[in-house]
């Protein structure tokens, strides 16, 4: 994993996924200007960390063929331009992802420590568990009506089948008892309203998933003006520390953490709130029945099998 991120690695990225400027920009969630400004400026120029965090999190995702083309370019430029940050520039990564052998989902670790929590940044230890990098989506939740014949959501055809235009799109219409289902055929658990917490906010309790800059434009909220769920892996600048997808917006999450009997907390706000509701400190709660068009979830795990 790359320790800085200048225009210079910016670009070998780019190249190694064989991507031009404005597909690449689209993948990160920037402009093309942008991209185009990161290159012209090389090693002098430095994306926000945000920006960063999303460039993490493409190449720890990309494929081993893009992974291997972009360590022999990175070194092969650090060699001749005499870099000297050569010897760093690939460092270990820290994030530990695996493939979970039920439902294919990606997972990244999450590992145990202090974490601060709710709105008043309360320090609070957490195990170490699993979560999945992008809500459940419709392609999922048709593999899981596959292997069980569980009813399908409403907005599905007649014979069950999800609209081919959002089988990248988080499933909706989803009550608490159908998520839970899901998460059993799965051999996994709804996240804990803290892990959950966690996942977003990173060991440092940042405000937002992307830091502390309460930036609309990096989530699928009311202002954004686009008045339906997207494609999971479209708001790559903001993504977590974690590289976690989605814990603003595009739509509220389940969580195992019960309010009160019947009641469950929902985390992570939906493309029909406002911004200000979606920091991860933020409170919410529905009845265990409630299924809506902005309400979905994704699992987590305390352990994943090592062989996935």
């Amino acid at each position: 994993m790359v320790v800085r991120w200048t225009g210079r690695e910016t670009r070998v990225l780019r190249l190694a996924q064989r991507m031009t400027v404005r597909t690449f920009a689209a993948a990160i969630g920037v402009s093309d200007r942008m991209v185009s400004k990161w290159e012209k400026g090389g090693a002098t120029v430095e994306p926000r960390p945000a920006n960063q965090a999303a460039l993490d999190t493409m190449l720890a995702l990309a494929d081993k063929a893009v992974q291997e083309r972009f360590a022999t370019l990175i070194t092969e430029q650090a060699a001749a331009t005499a870099d000297p940050r050569t010897e760093t520039l690939l460092s270990a990564d820290t994030r530990i992802y695996r493939t979970h052998p039920v439902d294919g989902k990606v997972m990244v670790q999450v590992e145990e420590g202090i974490y601060l929590a709710g709105p008043d940044d309360e320090p609070v230890w957490l195990s170490g568990f699993w979560i999945d990098v992008f809500p459940t989506t419709n392609a999922d939740y048709a593999r899981y009506l596959t292997a069980t014949s569980h009813t399908s959501p409403r907005h599905w055809s007649p014979e069950g089948h999800s609209p081919e235009a959002l089988f990248d799109h988080p499933v909706v219409w989803v009550d608490w008892h159908d998520a839970t289902a899901y998460a059993r055929w799965a051999h996994k658990t709804l996240p804990t309203s803290a892990q959950w917490e966690k996942a977003a906010r990173g060991p440092k309790g940042s405000t937002y998933p992307w830091g502390e800059a309460a930036t609309a434009a990096k989530a699928n909220v009311r202002e954004s003006g686009i008045t339906s769920t997207t494609p999971v892996s479209r708001y790559r600048s903001g993504a977590s520390p974690y590289g976690v997808y989605d814990l603003c917006g595009n739509t509220w999450e389940w969580t195992s953490s019960q309010t009160r009997p019947g009641r469950y907390e929902l985390k992570g706000s939906a493309f029909t709130s406002p911004f200000e509701q979606a920091a991860p400190s933020a409170f919410n709660d529905a009845c265990a029945t409630m299924a809506d068009d902005d309400t979905g979830f994704r699992c987590a795990a305390l352990a994943v099998p090592p062989g996935a």
